[in-house]
């Protein structure tokens, strides 16, 4: 199977914009149904982030893999996940990915190559230098795309597998979403570099910075570092430089955050840009905006449908499914 091309014609261009909006609709429909107490433990929405989530996903081949974080719902429906399936794990039901047992953190499906979200920050880096590891050994020709948030590059685990990644010329890509804020702190007051990408340097790989907010310049830098990875040449860090809307949880009701630098951000938003470019390029007329507006819309509604009226799980699945 060919590398996917960085000129991407017309119908994989509106796929890009449906699938950012899709991510947008599926985040919204969690932030209600929290409202509604419909979402069994926490949730941390992508809304804002979802160019970088869709712009790396879009250089992956079927049977590559990922892996995601804790605020993974992005990456998840990029990578095709069914959102059906998703809200019914959020809502701790027995027809989500895991049965329900794993909530919004943990969606995974093997099938599409999700390795799984996970909650420990920085917890995916060294699954998917192993996953990495994995296809070398097998001699086969994947790649693994691995996101983790800039807080994660300040644990042990991100050196480390880097390191090691860096060594055995691993085919992983690893991709910082830099969204500037943690729970409480923000990026500078707790990170002694400028950019995470700056810390490549020290492994001898290549750093890109990136306008996450900008879906085509994340997927063109995507493009050119898993080509590297799959011609055997090793591990790139990729920097998205980006920004959440909301709190950091559906449980933070207050936000450290100062509201213009908020403000800021929304004025980039990541989706709206798109559709000016694709407006620009007469690759997008109004009426059929309306109908992907549309499409999307459709697709959530049959999922929060779905997912509220599939049953719980019986409780004797309880220890089911603990051991592989």
């Amino acid at each position: 199977m060919a590398t996917p091309d960085t000129n991407l014609s017309t119908d994989q261009q509106l796929e890009l914009y449906r699938s950012m909006l899709l991510i947008r609709e599926f985040e919204q429909a969690v932030l209600a149904s929290h409202e509604k107490r419909l979402v069994q433990g926490p949730a941390h929405t992508y809304i804002g982030m979802e160019a970088s989530a869709v712009g790396i996903c879009s250089a992956l081949l079927d049977d590559d893999y990922l892996t995601s974080t804790h605020r993974g719902h992005g990456h998840c429906i990029a990578r095709g996940l069914d959102v059906k399936r998703m809200l019914a794990e959020i809502f701790g039901r027995a027809t989500g990915y895991c049965k329900g047992k794993g909530g919004s953190m943990h969606i995974a499906d093997v099938s599409r190559g999700m390795l799984g979200a996970d909650g420990i920050v920085g917890g995916g880096i060294p699954i998917a230098t192993g996953a990495a590891l994995g296809c070398r050994v097998r001699q086969s020709s994947q790649v693994v795309a691995c996101f983790f948030g800039e807080g994660a590059t300040n644990q042990g685990s991100f050196h480390e597998a880097i390191n090691l990644a860096a060594i055995r010329k691993l085919p992983v890509v690893f991709v910082c979403e830099n969204n500037h804020w943690a729970l409480s702190a923000g990026f500078e007051v707790t990170t002694a570099v400028a950019n995470v990408a700056d810390r490549a340097a020290a492994y001898s790989i290549p750093g890109h910075i990136v306008d996450g907010n900008d879906v085509l310049a994340v997927h063109t830098t995507a493009v050119e570092a898993v080509q590297r990875a799959r011609a055997g040449d090793g591990p790139s860090l990729i920097e998205n430089k980006t920004y959440r809307w909301e709190p950091h949880s559906v449980f933070n009701t207050k936000d450290p955050r100062p509201p213009d630098e908020v403000a800021e951000w929304k004025a980039r938003d990541p989706i709206a840009r798109f559709r000016k470019v694709l407006e620009e390029q007469d690759a997008l007329s109004a009426d059929q905006d309306a109908a992907i507006q549309k499409a999307v819309a459709a697709l959530i509604e049959e999922a929060v449908e779905f997912a509220t009226n599939s049953p719980e799980p019986e409780p004797a699945e309880a220890m089911a499914d603990i051991y592989a």
